[in-house]
């Protein structure tokens, strides 16, 4: 008898029904790019992790909002709360500096089902503790009680968290992947593990399908599922402002969140990536995959199977690279390169898995 396989949109996040719905979106918003000439126009296309909006003497503001997502609903599980903040600013700052700008600043915005002190204070110590790793400041933000509209898996403590983040950049120095060439390289920076991205997918599989509870200790991976999947998104923005600062010569800059390496795509320049030096991802990934029967197609388009940033760079920075993230204490290697120019794919040999768009298929 054939297993249950599961895939996201079963699990409940359509992509495909969501990208065509924000063409309907952006339909409206892209033209409210003419509202503004010289002083806030809008210097990019959509489709980047951020934009930049012109502010005069030639400098610009990258801007970027997102959010936790169902991660929440872990935290409530486990009635931990003081890291989600952290996963905040990281999904915003992450976003921000992928445009070559460095972030300096971030508002949220919190819709709870009522305004709990001690939930509040958790969140917030997170939300301090990602800005002082990035840092950035919070100076505002917003709480809506918003009970009718809201619902999650612990009474009263039902919430949301939503991050907008801006940062600085000079013009002549947005980084958008315009300039990649053949043969140059697509350097990888590891995961903590899932990140905020997926979880939708991870809790069906091993809660719902798999049966275990967010307490179970897990001994492959030496700790609780929901301290596992509570793990916060890296906030690898200090190493890339430093690479930036000290001119590397970067062609993109790519945060691997929705979509996992097909993240490579949302570059300018339409090219073709072999990743032939992939890293063992967490053993997180191996447990999702097993409990849910999960095929590697859906496991590589959704999470971001061990690899959480990706700078691409002509060969001669590789070692300059590395150096930047060992003193930041990040993980990075070569994890493939351009392969040739003319068509967005990213093909994953040791997998045998070819990716266009938002999809992966086996060749």
């Amino acid at each position: 008898m054939e297993k249950e396989k599961i895939t996201y949109k079963e699990s409940g996040v359509d992509a495909q029904a969501e990208e065509l719905a924000l063409k309907e979106l952006s339909r409206w918003t892209k033209k409210t790019f003419n509202f503004r000439d010289k002083v806030g126009s809008v210097k990019l296309e959509l489709g980047y992790f951020a934009n930049v909006v012109d502010i005069g003497q030639n400098m610009g503001i990258a801007i970027s909002t997102d959010g936790v997502g169902s991660k929440i609903l872990i935290a409530q599980l486990m009635e931990k709360y003081d890291t989600i903040g952290i996963d905040c600013v990281a999904m915003n700052v992450n976003d921000v500096v992928c445009v070559g700008a460095e972030p300096i600043s971030m508002v949220d915005y919190l819709a709870v089902s009522k305004p709990d002190p001690e939930l509040l204070y958790q969140i917030g110590k997170g939300l301090y503790e990602g800005a002082k790793i990035a840092r950035v400041n919070i100076p505002g933000g917003e709480i809506a009680q918003v009970r009718e509209m809201i619902k999650g898996e612990r009474y009263g403590h039902e919430f949301d968290l939503v991050g907008t983040a801006i940062g600085v950049v000079d013009i002549n120095r947005i980084i958008t992947g315009k300039d990649i060439k053949e043969k140059e390289l697509v350097m990888g920076f590891a995961s903590s593990g899932v990140h905020s991205n997926g979880l939708t997918l991870a809790r069906c599989t091993l809660l719902k399908k798999g049966k275990l509870k967010v307490d179970s200790y897990i001994p492959e991976l030496q700790r609780a599922l929901g301290d596992e999947l509570l793990e916060p998104t890296l906030i690898y923005v200090p190493a890339v402002v430093e690479m930036l600062k000290k001119g590397l010569n970067i062609k993109a800059l790519i945060h691997v969140t929705g979509d996992g390496l097909l993240n490579l795509n949302r570059v300018a320049s339409p090219a073709g990536y072999i990743l032939d030096n992939l890293p063992s991802p967490q053993l997180i990934f191996s447990l999702i995959q097993k409990t849910g029967d999960i095929s590697d197609e859906e496991m590589f388009a959704v999470f971001n199977m061990g690899i959480g940033f990706c700078v691409i760079i002509p060969e001669e920075e590789m070692d300059n690279i590395c150096a930047i993230a060992k003193k930041h204490n990040f993980k990075a290697q070569r994890i493939g390169y351009v392969d040739r120019m003319g068509e967005r794919e990213v093909i994953i040999p040791c997998k045998k898995l070819k990716g266009k768009k938002d999809k992966f298929v086996n060749y």
